[in-house]
């Protein structure tokens, strides 16, 4: 029951990801709605983990997850039923709420209810619901758009909803932090909410708006940030969230040091040898492993034309590997220890994005990314379901809701760091490698192609580069096919935006790589406690 609702919220992001075109063009919406549509939930996701866990402890971890599953449900139907943007936004910004819920109480319900052998067995199949089902929604959500409609992207969750509800409520017991003060600390709240929100705005949008210079207007509330100002709303919103997040800690390390419990992040939890460097590593994990999965669609689809569907399809040995590995991942943790079993399916994935980045060319056959990408999916089922049981297996009972949210917390922004620094890597590779390609390329097409250019020849470069860039190569197709675009120009501009997006690729690929061997050796640090109901090791 609770790896249904994990996993529609999961599949929620990649299936939104693929019919995102199609909704563009139902219902009429500009970019930057569209945008809006999966920032929104991204946003509010990550402000209110560490809340609604906190919550879980003091209220109960059932109720709140009945509650995330409840407003997750209504926010989809709303979403599949919206007649225009604005009211899809909103519906995303309640699916938001919702998510945040399900996620931090599905993951300290785990660590609660269970114990022994149970419990890595439990996370190995938490672990592998997260890596599978991110792999899987490209599949699930190029089918419903193609064969029914982009609404059923959101109204599949409903029966999804109400089986995850009448399991829950058949099957899971409740419980919370019987040990807590019964107070809600809502200026802290207030600070994460902030801190956090402010952060993934600014790491999602850093790209569109310039993380110095301002590059385009920014809107909000009928606010207009100007495009020709000389510096970017990007840095005053990381401002922003570094001094909400150091109010928020400064705050709270006081609060504890007088003995009060009431926070709602816990970083007494720190002092746990599992908890400090399993958490550390997911976060460092999150952006190789986040960002991977960012960059490979867009390459099939943009660079190969695969649609959404064969995208899917050619994703689905990850979940499978996934899947597989997952369950299988606790049994091998008792008798070698949850350490060894993280450091050897991290070893798994980066072998795996390396190999991956070898393959990255203009002519690469997809059939070919089957075994690296299977190999990726056992690392991932063996690596992030069981980091998650070190993570949290020092960690008292009666706190597992705090500590939980803390950890989803730490992921989620991590992945939303590695999107933004792989995304980010593509697109410079992508449109800095198309400009310097077709300025030197547009000397040697004939006068005669040159003059029947709709736009001056040197402005050709920027002309191209620039869609090119914003949308990560997609628009190729639409570029190539206009009708006033010579023909001799056609395959110069393929040309360099293939191998400007190959480069880029490859470097997003090497990127990912060194994020996940940190994120190895951090994990060296962490006791290989084979179980977690032993003494905690080394507490301060």
């Amino acid at each position: 029951m609770l790896s249904l609702g994990l996993s529609m919220i999961i599949v929620d992001v990649s299936i939104v990801n693929v019919a995102i075109p199609v909704i563009i063009e139902d219902l009429k919406i500009d970019f930057t709605t569209a945008e809006w549509v999966n920032t929104t939930y991204s946003l509010v996701f990550a402000a209110l983990l560490v809340t609604l866990g906190r919550l879980g402890d003091l209220v109960g971890r059932r109720k709140v997850y009945i509650g995330g599953l409840v407003v997750f449900a209504v926010a989809s139907l709303a979403a599949g039923l919206a007649p225009n943007g604005t009211l899809l936004v909103g519906a995303r910004l309640l699916q938001g709420l919702g998510g945040a819920a399900i996620s931090p109480a599905t993951l300290s319900i785990v660590s609660s209810e269970f114990r022994g052998r149970e419990r890595g067995i439990a996370f190995g199949i938490w672990g592998s619901v997260i890596g599978g089902m991110a792999a899987i929604g490209p599949l699930i959500g190029g089918w419903l758009t193609t064969n029914a409609s982009w609404r059923w992207a959101f109204l599949i969750n409903l029966p999804i909803a109400a089986v995850a509800l009448i399991g829950t409520l058949a099957f899971i017991n409740e419980s919370r932090d019987e040990h807590a003060q019964r107070r809600f600390d809502l200026v802290g709240a207030l600070l994460t909410m902030t801190g956090f929100a402010a952060l993934v705005f600014g790491l999602i949008e850093g790209y569109k708006y310039g993380w110095w210079g301002q590059s385009q207007a920014f809107t909000v509330f009928g606010l207009t940030w100007p495009a020709d100002w000389p510096v970017s709303i990007i840095p005053f919103v990381f401002g922003l969230s570094a001094l909400a997040l150091a109010i928020f800690t400064i705050r709270e390390l006081r609060k504890e040091a007088r003995g009060d419990r009431s926070g709602i992040f816990g970083f007494r939890l720190f002092r746990y040898p599992g908890y400090r460097y399993g958490n550390l590593t997911a976060l460092i994990l999150s952006l190789g492993e986040f960002g991977l999965l960012f960059v490979i669609p867009l390459f099939l689809q943009g660079m190969l034309g695969l649609s959404a569907f064969d995208t899917g399809l050619t994703l689905l040995p990850l979940a499978i590997g996934t899947f597989i590995a997952g369950p299988s991942a606790g049994a091998l943790a008792a008798r070698i220890g949850p350490k060894w079993v993280v450091t050897g399916g991290m070893a798994l994935e980066a072998i795996a994005i390396f190999w991956i980045g070898l393959l990255f060319s203009p002519d690469l056959n997809a059939w070919s990314l089957v075994p690296p990408l299977a190999v990726y999916g056992v690392g991932v089922g063996l690596g992030t379901a069981q980091l998650t049981n070190v993570a949290l297996a020092q960690i008292p009972r009666d706190e597992s809701g705090v500590a939980s949210g803390g950890t989803s917390t730490l992921r989620q922004v991590g992945s939303a760091l590695g999107i933004a620094i792989l995304g980010t890597t593509l697109a410079i590779g992508l449109g800095q490698g198309t400009r310097d390609r077709l300025e030197s390329a547009v000397a040697q097409l004939p006068p005669a192609a040159t003059a029947s250019l709709p736009f001056p020849p040197g402005q050709l470069a920027e002309t191209i580069a620039k869609p090119i860039e914003s949308t990560f190569g997609q628009a190729l197709p639409g570029i190539l096919s206009n009708p006033q675009l010579p023909a001799e120009a056609r395959p110069v501009i393929r040309s360099a935006v293939e191998r400007s997006f190959v480069d880029g690729a490859v470097n997003a690929s090497r990127a990912a790589t060194a994020f996940v061997l940190v994120g190895l050796l951090i994990s060296l640090l962490i006791p290989n406690a084979r179980g977690e109901d032993a003494p905690p090791e080394g507490v301060a």
